[in-house]
């Protein structure tokens, strides 16, 4: 089953605003940048995506895709521990293709839990 356009960021102002506003886990294989979408923007709650891979971090044309496969391959599987309303980009990284599949897919749904758990709160001084 496919990522239908309602789940997948398309535009390049949706990926800069999740890059400069998000937060970063870092999570070896890929990193997980997300921020939690607007209320004032317009659309359903539900997560959307984005994927990235670039020729300076994973290499040529094919191990670029084959990388970009997994990753949308991973969240499609484990995208309902992601919280409604959030906007991910999974930057892929050259371990990608290294590590086993099941092994990405533990670090995503690691990843995932750090996202459903709230910041602690910032102490008042």
């Amino acid at each position: 089953m496919r990522l239908t356009a309602g789940q997948r960021l398309r535009r390049n102002a949706d990926f800069r605003a999740v890059r400069e506003q998000g937060r970063r886990t870092d999570c070896d294989a890929f990193l997980l940048t997300w921020r939690v979408r607007p209320a004032t923007e317009t659309g359903p709650a539900n997560p959307r995506v984005g994927v990235v891979a670039s020729r300076a971090a994973v290499g040529g044309a094919t191990e670029r895709n084959r990388a970009k496969r997994r990753l949308r391959e991973v969240y499609r599987k484990h995208q309902q521990l992601v919280p409604p309303g959030l906007d991910l980009v999974l930057t892929a990284r050259a371990a990608v293709l290294r590590l086993e599949f099941v092994e990405v897919e533990q670090k995503f749904v690691a990843a995932c839990r750090k996202l459903a758990t709230p910041p602690p709160p910032v102490p008042h001084v």
